[in-house]
């Protein structure tokens, strides 16, 4: 039973790092790490310290307007390409059987193939040009608690969890687009959302976190994870407005708001643990604390998601592939303003396939 309680710990912890491509959930969105097991045996005077490796890597290039695929994006060689790699590390203190702190640090390397933004008028061309960006993301910490004592209520266990992320991550990193110079010329603009290393925000978190035993070696686990961004925009400018006038209100990036919740189960053979489950994933078109207007490509991703862990005594290697079943690019306020009794306004957004997710994790 005990195989079951670490496994999930671990498992929750690979949702840490995601995003799906152009709709931008950053890689502190998703830390829903039930951090360890909640072992009966810690007191007041025990514990231990738990460091968790995890990188994440996706390419996104599926274009969709709400649920619609545009395969004739793909088809006419114009769609936006992203790569995105993640590094998290996450250091966690567990200071008895209840109680529990974290911090986590991300190392976010993205880089974004498009034409519309090496395209802008006067100077029309048909060329695809990349842009980059790499370093520190926005950490985050959190404290937790598991609801019921673990020594009266070993079978299931509901863990909450609050948490400050903060603005540490360059969110008005530049790198050249081409051909929007004058004579061609390329010139230094900030890059898309999607691939900004944070959004320029300090927000709230909130995490639930719970599991349950079946058998000896069958175990439930779900949990929710929720970001509140107050702040409105982050005042850098998009270049929107080059591209179209008629994106004049979405000339400024957003800060928005990050959803994601799971369901699985998991199933012990000796020291290999197979995990199953599914999970939703987002930006909400309107923010629960503060405005929701400017530019952002809200959106959701609904994907099953299959895992490996290997068990040693004190180290944990898992792998899990979550993978798109349904994918949706939903109406922005901007989009929504714009919309009128006769045109409906939806923007698109790329996203990925399935993403990687490879970690290692350590009791020290």
């Amino acid at each position: 039973m005990k195989k079951i309680f670490t496994t999930l710990a671990i498992v929750l912890i690979t949702a840490k790092v995601f995003s799906q491509g152009c709709v931008a959930i950053r890689s502190t969105g998703g830390i829903c790490a039930m951090t360890e097991h909640p072992d009966s045996s810690l007191t007041s005077d025990g514990g231990s310290w738990v460091l968790n490796i995890n990188t994440r890597y996706f390419m996104s290039n599926k274009h969709f307007k709400g649920d619609v695929y545009q395969k004739e994006r793909i088809k006419a060689g114009n769609e936006v390409i992203n790569h995105q790699f993640a590094t998290d590390l996450s250091l966690i203190r567990v200071f008895n059987s209840r109680w529990s702190a974290m911090i986590d640090v991300p190392i976010i390397s993205n880089a974004r193939s498009s034409k519309y933004e090496h395209n802008a008028p006067p100077n029309l061309n048909d060329e695809r040009h990349s842009m980059h960006s790499f370093g520190l993301g926005d950490i985050r910490v959190a404290a937790y608690r598991w609801l019921f004592n673990p020594a009266t209520s070993p079978k299931a266990n509901v863990q909450v969890g609050l948490g400050i992320k903060f603005a540490t991550g360059v969110y008005d990193y530049k790198d050249y687009w081409q051909n929007v110079g004058p004579g061609k010329k390329p010139e230094l603009r900030t890059v898309d959302q999607s691939i900004q290393l944070g959004d320029g925000g300090t927000g709230l978190t909130l995490e639930i976190n719970s599991f349950a035993n079946i058998k000896n070696n069958l175990g439930l686990y779900a949990n929710a994870f929720y970001l509140s961004n107050p702040r409105q925009n982050n005042g850098v400018r998009t270049y929107r407005e080059l591209v179209s006038p008629a994106l004049a209100n979405e000339a400024i990036s957003s800060v928005p708001d990050q959803f994601m919740a799971r369901l699985g189960a998991n199933y012990a053979l000796n020291k290999l643990v197979v995990s199953a489950g599914g999970r939703i994933e987002g930006i909400p078109i309107h923010d629960v604390i503060g405005g929701s207007g400017d530019f952002r490509r809200p959106g959701y991703v609904i994907s099953v998601e299959p895992s490996l862990t290997y068990q040693l005594s004190k180290i944990n290697i898992y792998a899990s592939v979550p993978a798109a079943v349904y994918r949706k690019r939903t109406q922005s306020v901007t989009d929504r303003a714009r919309s009128t009794a006769t045109t409906f306004v939806n923007g698109d957004a790329a996203f990925a396939d399935y993403s990687v997710n490879l970690g290692i994790s350590f009791r020290l």
